[in-house]
């Protein structure tokens, strides 16, 4: 199986990456194209990369075809690239809002998975929800399945309002987080401690956090109950949080991520 990677930014250079390390390559190296010829050479240095500054040298070659640029340079993509394609040919969009229709009318194909990638694919803990055009065979899906899951979990969702909805939980929730987590590291501060030890604190806190939930079957409502007692500092600080309505306004805001990413696809 021949891959290429076309666009070698933070999202293309991480999946290239995971898939380049996996044995789902039956030891080819992965191919990989980005329009900076700066990048390319730095990208040749790689043992398992085979680095291109010309379409034409690899597009032709390639059975499956990852596309990881900013959305708003697809459309002049998809028109340099329409002429190179073939009907035998799977292409994988990493992009955010561009439909799976509009995929297959600016390349002249039909075989096309849309996902919805996020930050920490980067250290092998990303989640990757994906769903594909029909023609799309099951054997085609699950290789795809395979590719994905190399840089963490990859999940199949029925159709692309899910694509959508998921940009609001796990595309862009790790910046929830790390919005979460500033806020802490400011108040440690302001409490007096040093840059470190608020650094150790907030992100202890945050990893011990997600392995007690992971290592159970508890709900977090049931994990705050077992760590705020009444009349307590936990419960002090969650009914603040109830006042100010902090839980309604992390679902606005996953809603607005989802509502936008629906927008793009228009």
């Amino acid at each position: 199986m021949k891959v290429l990677m076309i666009g070698a930014g933070n999202m293309g250079l991480t999946y290239a990456e995971g898939m380049a390390k996996s044995p789902y390559l039956n030891r080819r190296n992965l191919m990989i194209f980005d329009v900076s010829s700066q990048k390319t050479e730095a990208l040749s240095a790689i043992p398992h990369f085979d680095a291109y500054d010309s379409l034409e040298d690899c597009l032709p070659k390639a059975d499956v075809v990852f596309i990881a640029v900013k959305p708003y340079h697809s459309e002049d993509l998809f028109k340099t690239m329409k002429e190179q394609v073939n009907q035998d040919q799977v292409f994988v969009s990493l992009m955010a809002g561009i439909t799976i229709e509009t995929i297959q009318e600016g390349l002249g194909v039909k075989k096309v998975v849309r996902t919805m990638p996020n930050l920490p694919a980067k250290v092998g803990k990303g989640v990757t929800s994906f769903t594909e055009a029909k023609e799309v065979s099951r054997i085609e899906l699950l290789m795809i399945r395979n590719l994905l899951d190399t840089t963490g979990e990859a999940i199949h969702v029925e159709n692309e309002n899910f694509i959508n909805a998921s940009t609001g939980i796990s595309g862009s929730g790790p910046a929830y987080v790390f919005y979460f987590m500033q806020s802490m590291l400011e108040a440690a501060l302001k409490m007096g401690f040093s840059e470190n030890d608020s650094k150790v604190l907030v992100s202890q806190t945050f990893e011990g956090a997600v392995a007690l939930f992971n290592d159970s079957d508890l709900s977090p409502n049931s994990w705050m109950d077992r760590v705020a007692s009444k009349g307590g500092t936990t419960r002090a600080a969650l009914d603040s949080m109830e006042d100010n309505n902090i839980k309604e306004l992390i679902k606005e805001a996953a809603y607005a991520a989802f509502n936008r990413a629906t927008e793009l696809g228009k």
